[in-house]
């Protein structure tokens, strides 16, 4: 890209050009005054989890219902595109770029860690036996929650994009009742940002985690500069996938995951007890579903307290409340062609049942283990290393573990390609195929600020830069929440008041 070209395309694409000038600035503020910015941003992550931790419960579990509600009433016959039209992606490839750019590398990261520890610190008393007591509460923050709250998104953005024919902005949800044109492109800025400083921390702290394990693996000094190598190779692999495309890269790429996922999967499942994890996965998933309202409003004995809440659920909810705009749009844009009901039944149940199942797995997997053992020493408290340690009890430990690597590798390339494209829909005027120069720049952008950010990680090793960068997230899904609320009501009236006009009368 030439720079004349590069300034004309700033000039023309004011969204974007005031995106990437807060970032720098935030970017360059956070260097210069690190200290300063970390106190900002933990008290601030705790107020907001504090006075609005319940809030959120709240706000999820209206997302459940309220998705329910569309899917299961007339509404749900209408059709993301022409009536007549196809689904534009099979089922599988469907599932497979939604689950990978919704969750991705978090499951590999949590398969054994939230389990053990859900079961160690019990998160309430209960009848249920410890292990499916942990795999309820586990299911329970990796279930129809977040997938509600991307559902929500892709929902109203699918509707916006092929049924009213409108761009690939946020604020597209909502021109209709709001014309200020600052405040539709304040949603949209917020959304872009909230999307970049996901995005970097979730490389950062992947390529840490890849880094961690290669060093446990083989016992060497694998240090700073893996880590940096590894963000450069993630960065171009996905910058090369979002310039393919959604069907020659995206699309491919997010098929290989799961099918090496499913494989890492299986094996496991074959040599552990399969009784013990169909029974595990069997009894806590219907204790799930018979406990999912009180457990989302925290009333009663389902009530954790505050600390546990706060340290966990708060964060989780706010965590997928700050991913759903940029997932949702990303789950819209491939569902043309599939119906209000296929969607929202299919984002809640499919990818919820096959995290249920991947927790069962691993879950009952590392109890069976620790009860081997005959006690536990905390060999599973480290996020970063937990599942190597895990695996390294299985047949063939190096494959298992070097498939771990190539999987993690994987995700965070889906993530960052999947969040590439997106980005460059935002800024680009709202197209469904944006400009390749907005791919190059946006991945060249997430490469520099991921640098940017394990560079002061790095120099900073009394801050704990990534875990901050990720509590950024609490605060800036704040605003979405109540957005949420506001985009949910506008999309419902407008359902009914087109249910009321003739068919006939409809131009859509």
């Amino acid at each position: 890209m030439q720079p004349r070209n590069l300034f004309s395309t700033f000039q023309k694409r004011p969204v974007l050009s005031i995106a990437i000038g807060i970032l720098a600035i935030l970017c360059l503020y956070a260097f210069f005054a690190t200290t300063t910015t970390y106190e900002i941003i933990e008290y601030s992550s705790t107020w907001v989890r504090n006075y609005f931790g319940y809030f959120y419960l709240y706000l999820g579990l209206g997302c459940v219902l309220f998705l329910l509600s569309i899917a299961l009433s007339p509404l749900g016959n209408k059709k993301l595109g022409n009536p007549t039209s196809k689904p534009e992606h099979s089922t599988w490839s469907w599932v497979a770029m939604l689950y990978s750019a919704g969750m991705g590398a978090g499951i590999l990261l949590r398969a054994v860690q939230e389990p053990v520890y859900m079961q160690q610190n019990p998160p309430f008393k209960s009848d249920l036996q410890s292990n499916i007591l942990a795999l309820e509460f586990t299911f329970y923050q990796w279930g129809f929650t977040a997938w509600a709250f991307y559902g929500l998104f892709a929902m109203v953005m699918g509707y916006a994009l092929f049924v009213d024919r409108k761009k690939v902005q946020i604020s597209a949800t909502i021109e209709e009742s709001i014309k200020n044109p600052i405040a539709k492109g304040s949603i949209d800025i917020l959304t872009i940002i909230t999307t970049v400083f996901g995005l970097i921390a979730a490389v950062g702290l992947g390529t840490t985690q890849i880094t961690g394990g290669l060093t446990h693996l083989t016992e060497l000094n694998f240090g700073f500069k893996t880590t940096l190598i590894l963000t450069l190779i993630i960065c171009t692999l996905a910058f090369l996938s979002a310039w393919k495309g959604l069907n020659k890269g995206i699309k491919l790429l997010s098929k290989g995951n799961i099918l090496a996922t499913l494989l890492l999967l299986l094996f496991i499942f074959f040599t552990s007890d399969i009784y013990e994890i169909l029974k595990s996965f069997s009894n806590a998933t219907l204790a799930y579903l018979k406990d999912f309202i009180p457990l989302s409003l925290a009333i009663g004995k389902f009530n954790p307290g505050i600390d546990f809440l706060t340290n966990w659920t708060f964060y989780y909810w706010a965590f997928w409340i700050a991913w759903a705009p940029f997932t949702g749009i990303f789950i819209a844009r491939i569902s043309k062609g599939r119906t209000l009901r296929q969607l929202l039944l299919g984002v809640l149940i499919i990818p919820s049942l096959g995290t249920f199942f991947w927790f069962s797995v691993f879950g009952q997997s590392v109890f069976n283990l620790v009860q081997d053992w005959g006690s536990y020493n905390g060999e599973f408290n480290n996020v970063f290393t937990s599942i190597f340690i895990f695996l390294e009890n299985y047949p063939m430990p190096s494959l298992l573990n070097t498939t771990s690597i190539i999987l993690l590798i994987g995700f965070l390339v889906t993530s960052v390609d999947s969040a590439v494209f997106v980005l460059s829909m935002f800024t680009d005027n709202g197209k469904q195929n944006p400009s390749k120069k907005h791919r190059l720049l946006w991945s060249i952008f997430i490469f520099f600020a991921t640098l940017a950010l394990l560079v002061l990680a790095n120099v900073k090793p009394n801050i704990d830069i990534l875990s901050t960068v990720q509590k950024l997230l609490i605060i800036t899904s704040l605003p979405f929440s109540f957005f949420m609320i506001i985009m949910a009501g506008l999309f419902l009236k407008k359902m009914i008041i087109k249910k009321k006009v003739p068919r006939n009368k409809l131009d859509i």
